[in-house]
């Protein structure tokens, strides 16, 4: 399978903000963006007339980089978004956020989605009861998604969740923090997710 291998604090970069993408670096002074707030490469300094096309691109290449997803996968994403009602830019960031990895780092289990991807990969979760070890799996209204029994007492679980006590749960997730149990129970809408981007131009990218 595909995947982004270099660095990643090259992406928040180009991107001009940052999309903690390594967890607990991103909130000290050591993260890139705070210490090299221009994009990366010889020419990153200069300055650039951005095009129409080019500011509806970034705004794709920031959602897509912020959910860890290619371009074949985010193509996908946006088709299934079109034919559903409503909006389509915020149906698409409604499925980009019912990812499972998504979720998992949204209840606190991760302190990235690059994190959580690899503990759902490693069979930590269940979802309705059965074991899930695919990220991109769509979670849905009224399912279960737990932390397995015998992950509960590994050091990695344990300061992840002391790490992230403080993070509140979605208004779309019901967190039982006690028994690491979460219910979902609607499908995102925009107001729940805080991702600074400008879904409408992504639909006008894709649209052309």
């Amino acid at each position: 399978m595909a995947r982004y291998t270099d660095a990643v604090c090259r992406l928040c970069r180009r991107e001009g903000q940052k999309l903690f993408l390594k967890g607990d670096r991103c909130y000290t002074d050591k993260c890139a963006v705070d210490r090299r707030a221009y994009p990366p490469g010889m020419h990153g300094q200069g300055r650039t007339k951005v095009s129409e096309y080019g500011t509806q691109l970034r705004e794709k290449q920031k959602a897509k980089r912020y959910y860890g997803v290619l371009e074949s996968q985010f193509k996908g994403y946006f088709e299934i978004a079109s034919r559903r009602k409503g909006k389509t830019g915020e149906n698409l960031l409604s499925i980009l956020e019912t990812r499972l990895d998504n979720t998992v780092y949204r209840l606190g289990f991760a302190m990235s989605r690059a994190e959580a991807r690899q503990l759902v990969l490693h069979k930590h979760f269940t979802v309705n009861g059965k074991s899930v070890n695919i990220p991109s799996f769509l979670v849905k209204p009224g399912m279960i998604i737990a932390l397995k029994d015998s992950s509960r007492q590994l050091d990695k679980f344990k300061s992840s969740i002391e790490a992230n006590a403080s993070r509140k749960a979605p208004k779309w997730l019901d967190y039982d923090a006690n028994n690491h149990v979460a219910k979902v129970l609607a499908a995102p809408v925009r107001e729940d997710i805080d991702l600074p981007v400008e879904e409408q131009l992504i639909v006008e990218l894709y649209s052309k």
